[in-house]
């Protein structure tokens, strides 16, 4: 079967996509694991949108702002401007957001933003609820547990993917295909991501020469439990230091003050940086306390955290977590316009946290992820609907490449090391230099296609760091100390 459009990934974009696409169309959505097991389903936090016109120009500077003079300001404007409008459809399609005893809307602060303008669902769990109402409103088939390894191009035009089914390749046909399947984590040794995230789609796309941007702007999470043996930490969403909890080192001193007058509301990357040097300097371990919030509250409001953390013997919010940052999001990613359309291929799209619209520029907003991927799939889809492709019939070949080998595990654990101490939160020119020679190495040894993926991508988001000298944003270079004559 032929399909009219296919979508890859089942996150908060890919679903929201297909909620634009007619139950006449013929629709596929490809799913590597379970439907769960996307970044949309652990987003805690919430929302962040334009509450009214008036607000419009304070968000379009705040994202600006944290952007560090890298976002495109033309698809900030997008995000903005469209925010209420799919806020209020997704309401009207019958989600409900938290609202206080008199039905109003509840609206909290994130770090870096000027004004309270973030909504929430299920207290701390507005990816995990947002997802499970797009799920319960699809109309379209969705293929499970089924990974795309190739995608079919030719003369500038998608035609299609080849899926790894039940350990059988084949290819499926469509029109269109929109690419909505997430971020990078599974490349690094600490992460907050899904496990399923292991940056297959942009390494597809460097083998196909498809343009990917931004890729040394990745965002680490300041606050994340570090008591686990998992490779997926646990998240300390920033809603808590939106409303009052505060990092502190052994002594109980809140030494962010040190580096920025905004303290713990100072933007990720800031933070994350002040608590890597902090630590490097003083060899102090570092908490979040949450001892300002009133339990019954707290109980109410970041409910999941309550529970998790009083499973595993911590009682909060009385008592204080050790944290540390942990990769979170991909600010870069495969190159698009402010339709979701990648330039030269038509008929492919991608949108979410795979993209890159430049919105974030060099350090994602709080809260601006689940609202980048709603506005750009809905514009995705329409692009879609209203400027519809040459539709031909044509057969390709199946990749005949071997998916993976025994010992690709062992390499991919060596990858993710190398990423979380060379192409982490501080880097330097030296380490960086010998990720891309050890990147390298592995990808001249024997390797399945599924792990070339992942090495292709880090390759990418490492020559991005050795190209831009100068510290912005997330990527942070400590220059090398000169050595001077005594």
């Amino acid at each position: 079967m032929k399909y009219d459009v296919i979508i890859v990934g089942s996150g908060v974009a890919g679903l929201y996509a297909a909620a634009h696409l007619p139950k006449e169309k013929k629709v596929l959505i490809i799913n590597k694991r379970e439907t769960f097991k996307c970044n949309s389903f652990y987003a805690q936090g919430g929302i962040a949108l334009a509450k009214d016109e008036n607000d419009i120009p304070a968000h379009i500077q705040d994202t600006l702002e944290a952007g560090a003079g890298l976002c495109n300001k033309e698809a900030v404007e997008v995000l903005s401007k469209n925010s209420k409008a799919v806020i209020d459809e997704i309401i009207e399609m019958g989600f409900e957001f938290d609202k206080d005893e008199q039905g109003n809307l509840l609206y909290t602060k994130e770090a870096a933003h000027s004004t309270k303008r973030i909504l929430h669902a299920g207290g701390d769990a507005t990816g995990r609820y947002m997802h499970y109402f797009l799920l319960q409103q699809n109309p379209h088939p969705m293929l499970g547990n089924t990974r795309v390894v190739d995608l079919l191009i030719e003369d500038g035009k998608c035609y299609g993917v080849t899926v790894l089914e039940h350990r059988k390749l084949r290819n499926i046909y469509a029109d269109n295909v929109i690419l909505a399947s997430g971020g990078v984590g599974s490349l690094y040794e600490y992460h907050t991501n899904a496990p399923t995230i292991s940056a297959d789609m942009q390494g597809l796309c460097v083998e196909k020469g498809i343009a990917l941007e931004n890729m040394e702007m990745m965002q680490f999470h300041p606050t994340v439990f570090v008591n686990s043996n998992l490779a997926q930490k646990l998240l300390l969403t920033e809603a808590l230091r939106g409303e009052g909890a505060t990092i502190e080192d052994e002594e109980g001193r809140r030494f962010l003050f040190d580096y920025d007058t905004r303290g713990e509301l100072a933007s990720r990357d800031i933070v994350s940086k002040s608590i890597f040097d902090y630590v490097a300097k003083t060899g102090t371990k570092v908490y979040l306390n949450m001892s300002n919030f009133d339990e019954i509250y707290f109980m109410h409001r970041f409910p999941n955290i309550y529970k998790k953390f009083h499973s595993i013997g911590y009682n909060v919010p009385s008592q204080r977590v050790p944290i540390s940052p942990a990769f979170h999001y991909a600010i870069g990613g495969i190159k698009t316009d402010t339709k979701g359309a990648i330039k030269d291929i038509e008929g492919l799209y991608a949108v979410g946290e795979v993209a890159s619209t430049k919105v974030h520029g060099a350090n994602r907003l709080a809260s601006n992820s689940l609202l980048e991927g709603l506005v750009f799939a809905k514009r995705a889809a329409e692009h879609i609907l209203t400027h519809p492709t040459s539709s031909c019939e044509k057969e390709f070949g199946i990749c005949d490449e071997v998916m993976s080998y025994k010992e690709d595990k062992e390499k991919k654990n060596r990858l993710r090391k190398i990423m979380w101490e060379k192409v982490g939160v501080i880097r330097t020119r030296q380490g960086l230099q010998e990720a891309y020679e050890e990147i390298n190495a592995l990808l001249n040894e024997k390797i399945g296609k599924l792990l070339k993926f992942r090495l292709l991508t880090a390759k990418e988001i490492v020559s991005a760091a050795l190209q831009r000298e100068k510290s912005i944003g997330v990527h942070y270079i400590k220059e090398t100390e000169e050595c001077t004559d005594a």
